[in-house]
């Protein structure tokens, strides 16, 4: 797929975005938190991210290690993206690809990652 340009929001349409991201490396993870959502996670420098509605309609949660700022739709509940920075405090944006247009999850081919153990 290489990177491409999609469209992102929340179910009722209150927060949306535009990503540049390569959903060839997208992960399924098994932490407390992932495996309820059932998320899609795909990854995105900060500066391929823009926000184009619903900054005051967003809801943070933190939990564990409090170092990702896990961003939810106070409407609708939905959360899909989050923010966080690398190890060297470069700041990236977690994508929910369930949450894209046009994309079919199942069509992905995520990788586990063990967020369980970590």
């Amino acid at each position: 797929m290489a990177s491409a340009r999609y469209e992102g929001s929340c179910h009722c349409g209150r927060v949306a975005y535009e990503v540049e991201v390569d959903l060839d490396k997208t992960i399924t993870c098994n932490c407390s938190y992932c495996q309820r959502r059932g998320s899609v996670l795909a990854f995105s420098p900060a500066q391929s991210f823009t926000l184009l509605k619903g900054e005051d309609a967003l809801t943070e949660y933190r939990f564990n290690t409090q170092k990702i700022q896990h961003l939810f739709c106070e409407s609708c509940g939905i959360e899909s993206f989050a923010r966080a920075g690398l190890p060297d405090g470069t700041p990236m944006v977690a994508i929910n690809a369930r949450c894209l247009s046009g994309v079919e999850p199942a069509e992905l081919q995520s990788a586990p990652y063990d967020g369980r153990s970590r």
